[in-house]
């Protein structure tokens, strides 16, 4: 097969998002493989791995900015982006360039044997995962960031991240169902597949989400000799909710004391995985070059897009894709001290548990109105499936289906009341929907004028 003439980051983004009539999953060592002919620019990386069913990015986003108040140059590379394929590759905090992108990308597709699918597969092109991945790992090494921190796609042991040969951490999020057809049915199955990401002589960090969790990654640790250190809410204490902060004390391991944060979110669990960073950062350091006040300072100034993010006055957009994700999304609706009228805008993907995600959601009882619409996409559950998820006159939530989130959206805020909030969840694909809606000067004239309106 021809190779196509790539010569813009539109047409090298393309090829990407088309990557998948190229190939299926890779092997662990072919992916290692391709890493080696790229010239193993992992080696030349100082890597913290991340992995876990909820709050991996937001971990993520904790420990680079701890790390950056601290003087250290960063380098993150995470997923789903919302917007912009390039929200995935972070240098200091900042997207890598247009160019950067493509430079990369012609660096690994001038090594692609496009003859591949005709010799029925033996020759090896990465899937669309390991095509970022391997981007994000060009782009870092010509940066020479201090830290490179690597977020998981999917589990851990298989995951093109765990490819790099040597880590300085791993850490593991909570763990919860999801992607059952994956990595497993049980928890114990789903930690076994996070716990890949532990590596011999390397510390790990872990949220202490269960017993039968936590035992699999002891074991895992006693296995590989190495140190491994639970997180749970033991580790934190509550201080106080403010208008759009939260203030709480993490019980420090080496400072001898309990350090004060604030965290400029209303988004309850973010303590713990700001909590997780927070341990993450102090077995790495050791105590040694990063002060509790550049602790401090990292997470008050730490934002990460789309964790109960304020998109617009009164409208909050959160991530929640699971069913474990969702159960945290209620518990910060609950607690956060509203006590007038509450809507909801929701979707989700086919692959998810939505039957749950919807009854946790409608059990709540927080939404006195609730509105779902298709996203775009093939994975993207239709609007009548998504309305049947909802009790009619249930009370609480009386659903009502649109054509398009665009529909949806204006619906809510045409009909909203005054003092009214909109939360928006269930798929990170529909925040980052809501977000490129937002950006469109068309659309928030739209919303500028429902809003004058007496």
């Amino acid at each position: 097969m021809k190779k196509e003439a790539i010569a813009t980051f539109a047409e090298a983004e393309n090829y990407i998002n088309d990557t998948p009539r190229f190939t299926s999953k890779n092997t662990m060592e072919d992916t290692k493989a391709f890493l080696h002919r790229l010239g193993d620019p992992d080696r030349e990386m100082r890597i913290i791995h991340v992995a876990g069913t909820n709050g991996k990015g937001s971990v993520c986003a904790y420990l680079r900015s701890i790390l950056e108040a601290a003087g250290y140059r960063t380098a993150l590379f995470s997923s789903p982006h919302l917007v912009c394929i390039r929200e995935r590759f972070t240098v200091g905090g900042e997207m890598i360039s247009e160019e950067e992108f493509l430079e990369a990308f012609l660096h690994i597709y001038s090594m692609l044997d496009q003859s591949a699918p005709e010799r029925e597969g033996r020759s090896y092109h990465p899937t669309y995962f390991e095509y970022l991945f391997f981007i994000a790992m060009l782009v870092f090494r010509k940066r020479k960031p201090d830290f490179c921190i690597l977020e998981t796609g999917v589990g851990g042991r298989l995951d093109a991240t765990n490819s790099v040969s040597r880590k300085e951490l791993s850490i593991i999020t909570h763990i919860g169902l999801d992607h059952v057809e994956y990595l497993g049915d049980t928890v114990e199955k789903i930690a076994f597949e996070k716990a890949g990401i532990m590596q011999e002589g390397v510390p790990a960090v872990f949220w202490d989400t269960c017993p039968e969790t936590t035992a699999v990654f002891r074991e895992c640790a006693k296995k590989l000799g190495i140190s491994a250190y639970s997180v749970s809410e033991k580790d934190y204490s509550f201080s106080n909710f403010k208008r759009k902060t939260i203030d709480f004390c993490v019980h420090s391991r080496y400072y001898g004391k309990s350090i004060s944060f604030t965290l400029p979110t209303i988004a309850a669990y973010q303590r713990e995985n700001c909590t997780l960073a927070v341990r993450g950062a102090e077995i790495l350091d050791e105590g040694k070059t990063i002060t509790v006040g550049q602790m401090q300072d990292g997470v008050s100034r730490c934002f990460w897009a789309g964790r109960m993010e304020e998109v617009l006055p009164g409208v909050y957009a959160d991530g929640a894709h699971n069913e474990d994700g969702i159960r945290a999304f209620l518990e910060t609706v609950a607690a956060d001290g509203y006590d007038g009228r509450r809507s909801l805008l929701f979707s989700v993907v086919k692959d998810k548990d939505y039957r749950h995600m919807a009854e946790k959601l409608e059990n709540s009882r927080l939404f006195g109105r609730v509105a779902v619409a298709r996203m775009r996409g093939y994975r993207a559950l239709d609007e009548t499936c998504l309305k049947g998820l909802f009790t009619e006159g249930a009370g609480c939530c009386e659903p009502q289906a649109y054509d398009s989130v665009e529909d949806a959206f204006l619906a809510l805020l045409e009909a909203r009341r005054a003092e009214e909030r909109i939360y928006i969840a269930g798929s990170l694909y529909l925040v980052g929907e809501i977000k490129e809606l937002l950006e469109h000067d068309k659309f928030r004239r739209r919303i500028e004028k429902i809003s004058s309106q007496p």
